[in-house]
């Protein structure tokens, strides 16, 4: 018999079905034992009747098995029916029971909020975990999230790319993970902090209108907003302004939150600059939100423009705050070209913050060789250190690269907010821990003496 849905068992009363799931819940009355069921869609409950055939498995069933059933859906008599729950005004008078799969008793309940239970536990049992209510919840609200942004993005002529995960080690802001390369001993790759370069080169490449949901890797400090692996949903324009970029981008988060059935506190999203971001909030990823809008899970978006382009190094030097790829606003480019005014340069780089979290971050970019030049001379890096670092940007940048911007919009931090969340692990599938130990998997470990001479590699004990 076709396996049925639970959602679907409203529409076929009377009928008998097949479904397959876990139990959910067994409640044993004597005479009679009643289930529920559960799968992707749903609950439903079964009740075995004395004189059901399948009564002598379901003595021998408990919470988490996997069963396949046959019933009868039935309705409720009125007084037993149920309106607030799914399923509630039907149930299945199960007449058979297969158990595909005996579970043992489980390491820790799931049938209620796992958010209490030790992190390590939660980490080795994942798989349990994911089963629980709220989790499946924020795993399923992260797919809709991305395919209504994803859908915005083919709607407007845009075209999904993939770049590389193995690619060259090069200064973003954060330290790289890096790879030894086998084939070439002493080399080492690295994982990408983000697509950056690459999708400035698609830019290059002529097709104009770029995105993919990107992996990112970045060996930082661990926070309850940040991991070592998030995703995005990265995004890169051509011939356009930042006006250009933050139209699209915000009419893309509102189409795809309020399709989800979220409300925007202010549209358009309002406009502040890094300035009095600070002087007003002392920070750039601010909550405008008043507790009545908390409390309605309301979204308070924003943009934060204006950022200083550079900022001084604890060596009296200067690096850049957000991005070394970015054009400084156009009445500061002959600022940049003397290196003159190096604090006063601002940048074109526009933040969207959301609810107390940066939610994504872009600019403008530069797109001719002599003006990116500028960024990483004021770094002082020399010729040589430019063409051992972004050599391959300047060449491309030679060959007719339009102008161009884009963003990447943090999917983690934008779930975090439309599942009312505070930590990053809550809203990925298999997230590290604190101390960085990978969910399930037993990593960091060490490698064997082969690998390590496979690869050219010893250790330093020290």
């Amino acid at each position: 018999m076709e396996r049925t849905l639970i959602r679907e068992l409203r529409e076929k009363v009377g009928e008998t079905v097949s479904i397959s799931g876990w139990v959910d819940v067994r409640r044993d009355q004597g005479k009679m034992v009643f289930f529920d069921f559960r799968d992707r869609s749903g609950l439903v409950q079964g009740v075995v009747l004395p004189s059901s055939p399948a009564m002598e498995a379901a003595k021998d069933i408990r919470n988490e098995y996997v069963v396949r059933v046959e019933g009868v859906v039935n309705k409720r008599p009125e007084k037993n029916a149920q309106a607030d729950r799914q399923n509630g005004d039907i149930e299945l008078e199960v007449k058979a029971i297969e158990i595909l799969n005996p579970s043992d008793a489980m390491p820790f309940d799931i049938s209620g909020d796992t958010a209490g239970i030790d992190e390590g536990v939660r980490a080795k049992y994942r798989y349990l975990d994911l089963r629980s209510k709220r989790m499946q919840k924020n795993i399923k609200t992260r797919s809709e999230f991305i395919q209504h942004c994803r859908e915005y993005l083919f709607k407007h002529d845009f075209t999904e790319i993939e770049t590389p995960l193995l690619t060259e080690s090069t200064p973003e802001g954060s330290r790289d993970f890096v790879v030894p390369s086998r084939l070439n001993p002493g080399k080492f790759y690295a994982l990408p902090q983000s697509p950056q370069q690459y999708k400035q080169l698609l830019m290059t490449a002529g097709f104009e209108r770029y995105f993919q949901i990107a992996r990112c890797i970045r060996d930082e400090d661990l926070r309850a907003d940040r991991g070592f692996e998030h995703s995005q949903i990265d995004v890169e324009m051509s011939f356009v302004e930042m006006e250009d970029v933050m139209a699209t981008i915000e009419e893309m988060i509102t189409t795809a939150v309020e399709a989800m059935g979220h409300t925007i506190k202010q549209k358009p999203f309002p406009r502040i600059s890094y300035k009095d971001a600070m002087e007003k909030y002392g920070s750039d990823k601010f909550d405008m939100r008043t507790e009545e809008d908390k409390e309605k899970g309301i979204l308070a978006y924003a943009w934060v423009v204006n950022f200083p382009f550079f900022e001084k190094t604890d060596g009296g030097g200067w690096t850049f705050t957000h991005n070394p790829f970015s054009m400084p606003i156009p009445e500061h480019i002959d600022w940049l070209m003397r290196g003159e005014n190096i604090g006063d340069i601002l940048t074109t780089q526009y933040d969207l913050v959301c609810n107390g979290y940066e939610s994504g971050g872009g600019s403008i970019r530069a797109h001719k060789p002599e003006i990116l030049e500028a960024t990483y001379k004021v770094m002082g890096f020399t010729g040589e250190d430019l063409e051992e670092k972004i050599g391959h940007m300047l060449q491309a940048f030679k060959y007719g690269t339009p102008p161009h911007g884009g963003i990447g919009l943090g999917i983690e931090r934008n779930v975090m907010n439309l599942t009312d969340e505070t930590m990053l692990r809550e809203v990925q599938a298999f997230p590290m821990t604190r101390g960085g130990q990978t969910a399930v998997m037993n990593a960091p470990k060490s490698l064997t003496d082969k690998q390590l001479k496979e690869l050219g590699l010893k250790i330093d004990k020290k």
